[in-house]
């Protein structure tokens, strides 16, 4: 697909919303064949410094920000990122592969592919494969919550903690002081379970959640 017609696709389906997708447009997202780019913006948003709006490229190696009041999705094949007001994230990865994901301020929701991603938040890191999760980065602390799924958390001077889920029990404050990483509870915030679900939906799949009966019982 060249970039104009790959343009005008992406802001078809930006305009409809993952809700209404439905024929031909639904068997695309079931096969995961939606292109990489900004599904959506409302507001702004750049790519490596440049203005761009609902159907741009991202690719691996690209920085990502979007402005105050401002959301943008990303698709990268299998994944896909809600970047809420004034985030920043870069992607980077090698030979058509994401691998690494470093979020240097703002919050995140992310769904991924069955593959090892490393998420590098402030001073933690989290590997992560085939989950859902949340982050919220600040300089004093860092939120993750693993929405779904199985991850190891790693800092400074922190014997690695892993981390598994079915439905968002275990959120987590990561929190650095005297040169150590801690780890303490926190609550479920400011992520919904329809969220996950569309963006889910945008790259051919559906949250666990779905399948287990946990869904709408206990929603977030």
């Amino acid at each position: 697909m060249n970039e104009t017609g790959r343009r005008k696709w992406m802001q078809a389906i930006a305009a409809m919303g993952a809700a209404g997708a439905s024929g031909y447009l639904s068997k695309v997202l079931a096969a995961g064949d939606l292109p990489p780019g900004l599904h959506r913006v409302d507001g702004t948003a750049t790519v490596n410094g440049k203005d761009a709006k609902s159907g741009a490229a991202v690719n691996l190696g690209d920085r990502v920000v979007t402005g105050p009041g401002s959301t943008a999705v990303v698709v990268m094949k299998g994944d896909a990122f809600l970047l809420r007001s004034s985030t920043t994230i870069e992607i980077k990865g090698s030979s058509g592969t994401l691998s690494d994901l470093l979020i240097a301020g703002g919050r995140v929701l992310t769904v991924w592919s069955k593959k090892n991603v490393a998420v590098k938040a402030a001073h933690a890191t989290i590997g992560i494969r085939g989950t859902g999760a949340y982050f919220e980065v600040d300089p004093k602390e860092v939120y993750f919550c693993l929405c779904y799924g199985e991850a190891v958390v790693s800092g400074p001077n922190m014997p690695d903690k892993t981390v598994v889920t079915k439905h968002h029990e275990q959120p987590l404050l990561l929190r650095e002081g005297g040169g150590t990483l801690r780890a303490d509870p926190g609550p479920v915030r400011n992520h919904t379970d329809e969220e996950l679900v569309m963006l889910e939906k945008l790259v051919g799949r559906e949250p666990p959640f779905l399948k287990d009966g946990q869904y709408p019982a206990n929603r977030y």
